[in-house]
Parts: C-alpha cells; sequence; structure tokens
C-alpha cells in the first residue's frame, strides 16, 4: 500500500512537472510569437515609413519638375513677350476639300487661322476677321490657349461662317473651286482694338484690297513692317485697288502665274522688278513644290522646297508659309535681306510641315523640337560646299 502510495504521489509529481513544463513551453511559444509579430508590426512601419519618405521624394521630384517645367515656360512666354508685336489681318472659314489621296469633311481653315496657328508657334499673335454664330468656341478657345488674342475677331452670331470647297488635281498644285459661300465675310468691315495698335508687323491676309488697307488706315503709328498676300482674283477684277493697297506695303507675297499676270512679264526676274516697282522693298514668289523666291533691290535668293513623301492637303501651304517668315521676323526683330532669307526657310519649313494633313491639324501637335529638325533639313538642303579647281 505504501509502495502505491509513493508511486501514485511520484506520478503526480511528474505529471505536475510535465504541466509546468507544457506551461512554460507555451508561454514561451506565446512570447515568441509576440516577439515575432512586434517584429512583423515594426517591419511593416518601416516599409510604411520608407514608402512615405519614397513617396515624399517623388512629389518633391514631381514638383521639381513641375516647377521646371512652368520655368520654362514663363521664360518662353518672357521671351515671346519681348517679340514684336504682330498682328494677323485675314479670314477664318470652313473647307471641304477633295484630293486624290483623301477627303474631308467640313474642317477650320482661312488664310488668318493658319497663319495664327503657324506663328503662334514663335510669337504670340493678335488676330483680325470674322466668324458666323456657327464657328466652333472650342476653335476659338484653342486659338486662346495658343496666344492668340482675339479681340479683333467679330462673331456675328446670326450668320454664317465663309465656306470654301474644292477639288485638287493629281499634280496637287491645280484644283477647281466647287463652292464659295461669302457669307459673314461679304460685308466684312474690320476694326483695329485699341490695344492693337502697338502693332510692329502687320500680316495682311488673302482679302478684298480695300478691305486690306483699310486696316493699314486705321493704325495711329504705320508698323514697321507691313508684309501682303494676295491671289489673281482680284488682279482680274479690281486691279486699280490691289496696284492702291500694293503702293503702301513692305513685302508682297504672290505665286508665280499670279507675279506674271500682275507684272505682264514671263521672266520672274523681269516681274519682280515691275512688281517693285509698285511701292514694295521686298517681293516673295512662292512656287509651291519648287520652292521660293525672295527679291530685293539686285539681291535674289531662292529656297527649295522639302522632297515629301506624302502630300494629303495643299490647301493653306502658302498661309502657313507666310506665319512662319513673319513669326520669324517678329522673334528676331531684324528686317535685313539676310534674315528675311532665314524666315523664308523657316516658312518652308512649316509650310512642309501643314501639308501632310488635312486642315490646321498638323500645325496643331508641333513641338519646338521638330520645327528645329524640319528647318535643319531645310538648311542642309540649301547649302552645298564647292571646291573650284
Amino acid at each position: 500500500m505504501q509502495q502505491a502510495a509513493m508511486a501514485q504521489q511520484a506520478r503526480m509529481q511528474e505529471i505536475e512537472v510535465e504541466n509546468a513544463l507544457k506551461a512554460r513551453i507555451k508561454q514561451m511559444e506565446l512570447e515568441r510569437q509576440r516577439r515575432e509579430e512586434q517584429l512583423i508590426q515594426k517591419e511593416e512601419q518601416h516599409i510604411q515609413q520608407l514608402s512615405m519618405v519614397a513617396d515624399k521624394i517623388d512629389n518633391l521630384d514631381n514638383d521639381l519638375t513641375k516647377r521646371d517645367k512652368q520655368l520654362k515656360k514663363e521664360i518662353k512666354t518672357e521671351i515671346k513677350n519681348n517679340n514684336m508685336s504682330l498682328v494677323v489681318v485675314g479670314s477664318m472659314a470652313f473647307d471641304a476639300i477633295e484630293t486624290p489621296f483623301g477627303k474631308s469633311d467640313k474642317i477650320i481653315g482661312g488664310a488668318a487661322t493658319y497663319i495664327a496657328w503657324c506663328a503662334s508657334n514663335f510669337t504670340p499673335v493678335k488676330q483680325i476677321s470674322v466668324v458666323g454664330g456657327d464657328f466652333p468656341q472650342s476653335e476659338l478657345d484653342a486659338l486662346t490657349a495658343r496666344g492668340v488674342t482675339l479681340e479683333g475677331v467679330q462673331i456675328k452670331k446670326d450668320e454664317k461662317t465663309f465656306f470654301w470647297s474644292g477639288k485638287y488635281h493629281l499634280d496637287m498644285n491645280t484644283r477647281d473651286t466647287l463652292d464659295t459661300q461669302l457669307n459673314v465675310l461679304e460685308n466684312f468691315e474690320p476694326v483695329v482694338p485699341d490695344s492693337y495698335q502697338d502693332c510692329e508687323i502687320l500680316m495682311l491676309g488673302n482679302l478684298v484690297p480695300g478691305v486690306q488697307s483699310s486696316v493699314i488706315k486705321q493704325m495711329k503709328n504705320r508698323p514697321k513692317l507691313i508684309v501682303m498676300d494676295t491671289m489673281n482674283f482680284w488682279m482680274e477684277i479690281m486691279l486699280d485697288d490691289l496696284k492702291h493697297t500694293i503702293s503702301l506695303v513692305d513685302v508682297l507675297l504672290v505665286n508665280d502665274s499670279e507675279a506674271r499676270q500682275l507684272s505682264g512679264e514671263y521672266s520672274l526676274v523681269k516681274a519682280a522688278k515691275k512688281i517693285m516697282q509698285m511701292g514694295p522693298k521686298y517681293l516673295i514668289i512662292k512656287k509651291g513644290e519648287h520652292g521660293a523666291l525672295l527679291f530685293h533691290e539686285n539681291q535674289v535668293f531662292f529656297a527649295p522646297a522639302l522632297p515629301l513623301e506624302e502630300v494629303f492637303d495643299p490647301t493653306g501651304a502658302g498661309d502657313t508659309f507666310a506665319g512662319g517668315f513673319v513669326a520669324h521676323l517678329a522673334k528676331t526683330k531684324d528686317f535685313s535681306f539676310e534674315n528675311m532669307k532665314s524666315a523664308i526657310i523657316v516658312g518652308s519649313a512649316m509650310a512642309s510641315y501643314c501639308v501632310e494633313k488635312f486642315g490646321t491639324e498638323r500645325l496643331k501637335g508641333l513641338s519646338t523640337e521638330a520645327i528645329d529638325e524640319r528647318v535643319n533639313m531645310f538648311i542642309e538642303l540649301s547649302q552645298v560646299d564647292i571646291e573650284l579647281v
């Protein structure tokens, strides 16, 4: 009995020790789990802190990038604001165009529109034109966002915008007019706002010669440079009015057939001399895909055109050329013959972009880098090193 009791007591002691060990082991396991949880929590907090630091660094980088972009934008704006004041007069219109390579629906066009979209890549523009109530507000807003002032654009809400429809032949140089609706342009009387009276360069897009001259008369001080574009239609129906307006300008832009028609001379050199006797100091003869000629006194400069793989729409190419030409002069503030040669290159480069898509679409998305690249292509095209032997 005594032995059995002692054995039972020993067993109970073993159980107590075993339970104590199990409790200790459980306690140690709980302690281990607690420490692991603490370590995991600390690690998560550390990761969270690192993530917050990384976010702060990213935000700082973004802020610096935004500030850098804003600073660059402010510098560009400041440079542009120091350019010569450029006023553009011309039509804002709807076009419907068909070429051998495609057809457009009713799209935005007009001489002043092309000039403004082009020139605004280089300098602020002050626009004078007229549109109807059907002209999209979004298009006006887009021009404003590009630095084009529209105070001089009349909006006649109860009338329709000028409309032109045409079809180009396979050579892309000749075209047939299918429809012309003057609408608001028929009785257009431009008004020069007071804020435009600081005009230093006046670009007269193709309009009725009397309308063009009326803008010149409204200028309290004659602009330092007046550039004029015109067309054969005015030569046929109002030659005297046209010659009067030509006598008031410094630079005249015409194509080769217009130069021959206006002067009565087949030779473009002889034609240039006769036209400059009418008043302009400089004459630019546009030859489409064959380039452009610049005349001044006895000096002549020829700029080649860039051979392009695809030409979708030549509409507005001449206006775009004019926009690049006057914008370069406004930016550089230099009216010398040498700088006008550079302006011809810039205008030609911009026109080469214009023809790549319908309407003004291609001009809207151009970067400074793309423009510089195209200008350099023209420079390389027109430079030849010859070693005489």
